[in-house]
């Protein structure tokens, strides 16, 4: 049987890294919600134009079309074994509509990455720079920390509450560091 995971953590954790290095380890497919809306970005789609807007002001796309875009990508086959959830949900309302929304295919197990902020921002402007990604000024890094910290941090509250484990992990270290501490809580969490 396949894990269905969700990685939790602020922008510039490392999340995506992570994420995709445990799921290739473990099999299942890394379902970034922030690689899908880039690449409708990219495609020129019309969800990737409303997007783009949004993510240009360093606002949040609408829950209903990422739940939708989640929905169909689960529907395909390789992720029937599993996934793994990078970007959302990023609350509590969308935890609960994602749910209702894969229903019989829910989240089993969190793992919530932490860094203090002068490293995330330190992170965020490195990559800003290596990807010359115009939605990374300092005022939206800003901004989606805020909002990061806002709404999303109380999901390691909710899960629990819905008897799904959270592992918290130190995002701090190098790359390879950090999977060691993630491997260890997932095999800790769900032996």
């Amino acid at each position: 049987m396949g894990r269905r995971l969700l990685f939790l953590g602020p922008q510039g954790v490392g999340k995506g890294t992570q994420a995709a290095k445990l799921a290739k380890l473990i099999g299942v497919p890394h379902v970034s919600t922030g690689d899908m809306l880039r690449q409708a970005v990219a495609e020129g789609t019309d969800l990737g134009m409303r997007a783009k807007a949004v993510m240009d002001a360093g606002g949040l796309v609408s829950d209903d079309l990422v739940v939708a875009m989640v929905k169909e990508r689960f529907a395909k086959s390789d992720a029937q074994c599993g996934y793994l959830l990078d970007g959302f949900p990023r609350n509590e309302s969308q935890a609960v509509a994602l749910d209702r929304a894969i229903n019989g295919n829910a989240v089993e197990l969190v793992i919530s990455l932490t860094a203090d902020e002068d490293e995330l921002l330190r992170r965020m402007e490195a990559r800003a720079e290596e990807e010359g990604r115009t939605d990374d000024t300092p005022e939206a890094m800003q901004r989606r920390l805020a909002l990061y910290w806002e709404e999303t941090a109380p999901l390691a509250d909710y899960y629990p509450a819905h008897d799904v484990p959270v592992a918290v992990v130190d995002g701090m270290g190098t790359i390879d560091e950090v999977f060691h501490r993630v491997v260890a809580a997932l095999a800790e969490i769900d032996p």
